[in-house]
């Protein structure tokens, strides 16, 4: 758009990204270590970061993988999901949280949000149960919660598995438990503009021994040393088996100790975040004609992954593309997140039609992703909202 066009320079000389990492001298450092070690890859750091992941969420076992989305997928390998299978997905997320269930050769089923929260909604997932269906993913969507207690007792009662899609909300906690620990799978990505990132990473999580197992092999080409799980006994140190079909899915030592050094400031950063959003909720208070903002629902205490707000396009003059470019003009990189997954057109040529999801394809259609790091400063959040104000003063009706 034109500046010119309602008025002056733009807020900020440089572009501010809506996420970035945040790397300091002690996580160069722990990189540094490990390339002078003997391990780059399969070595003692991946143990470590299993076992410090664990101490953090309460989980009782962990396995580091090479991504967010091997994690969703040795997520559903572990749940047995195959084809004949229905598993109840989140629309607004990122592809990966469907795909997984596709790799399986299951059906994605995809349920509405809670128009408040913006969450997977408890009542649309009970909906949508069949004979058929096998598990639910329910994504942590921004970092909120879902509201695990209900998604539970749903998979209880229709025996269903409970996979958490926690890739945004490493250091949220539920009702004071952290996340993690509480839906029978539970998986982390540790991409960039995550929370903590160690590049790209990812975890999966569990209580149960018999879902660990399925994970360790699948994350790893099925292939195992344990002489316990071994067809063939006492063959010698050298002998392995391969006891199904897994995938490369192993996290190097490298990555696992950013991973690690990173984690060390999970704290900082979740409290970072949460004093952001705190500064964004009271700041762009006066303009709750034109927008609403986030919901946090009690029982999650949030570290937020991403700030949302939608826009009141009935109050503006323009429309969510004319002011997102305006955004991007003042050099406030806001993005969106995310189109409804079943819009997508892969996902439209395998039969999902639109309208499935009102409540998703709504929220879209006014959504906006403002910019939400660590790194970010005060005087960065105010040119993001001073950025805002003018921008949608403009538009106002």
């Amino acid at each position: 758009m034109n500046l010119a066009l309602y008025g002056g320079e733009p807020v900020r000389k440089t572009l501010l990204g809506y996420g970035r990492q945040c790397i300091d001298e002690n996580d160069i450092q722990a990189v540094a270590d490990v390339l002078k070690s003997d391990y780059l890859t399969c070595g003692p750091k991946i143990q470590e970061l299993e076992h410090r992941l664990c101490q953090l969420t309460g989980a009782c076992y962990c396995v580091a993988v090479s991504n967010g989305t091997a994690a969703l997928h040795v997520a559903c390998l572990a749940a047995g999901i195959g084809p004949g299978d229905e598993v109840i997905v989140s629309s607004i997320t990122f592809a990966a949280s469907a795909n997984c269930v596709l790799y399986c050769g299951g059906t994605p089923v995809f349920a509405d949000i809670d128009p408040d929260t913006w969450n997977l909604s408890p009542g649309e997932v009970e909906r949508l149960i069949t004979p058929r269906t096998k598990a639910v993913i329910a994504v942590d969507y921004t970092g909120q919660a879902v509201e695990l207690d209900r998604l539970l007792d749903l998979c209880r009662r229709y025996n269903l598995i409970l996979i958490e899609d926690a890739a945004h909300s490493i250091g949220t906690r539920y009702n004071g438990k952290p996340i993690g620990s509480i839906a029978d799978i539970t998986t982390f990505s540790f991409h960039p503009v995550k929370t903590v990132t160690c590049g790209e990473g990812g975890a999966v999580l569990m209580n149960r021994p018999d879902l660990y197992q399925k994970a360790v092999l699948y994350h790893a080409h099925g292939i195992t040393r344990d002489v316990n799980l071994m067809e063939e006994k006492d063959m010698g140190g050298w002998y392995y088996e391969q006891l199904c079909l897994g995938y490369n899915y192993r996290l190097s030592d490298i990555q696992a100790a950013l991973c690690l050094s990173q984690l060390e400031k999970l704290d900082q950063f979740s409290k970072r975040r949460k004093e952001l959003t705190e500064l964004y909720n009271t700041a762009l208070k006066p303009l709750k004609d034109l927008l609403t903002l986030p919901k946090e629902i009690t029982s999650s205490d949030t570290t937020r992954h991403l700030y949302m707000i939608r826009l009141k396009l009935n109050r503006l003059s323009a429309d969510r593309k004319t002011i997102f470019q305006a955004l991007r003009a003042e050099n406030i990189g806001v993005n969106v997140h995310y189109l409804p997954v079943y819009w997508l057109p892969y996902y439209q040529k395998c039969g999902y039609p639109k309208g499935l999801c009102p409540h998703a394809e709504a929220y879209y259609e006014s959504a906006i992703t403002l910019p939400l790091h660590c790194c970010m400063t005060d005087r960065d959040l105010n040119d993001v909202v001073c950025a805002v104000e003018k921008v949608l003063t403009y538009f106002r009706r």
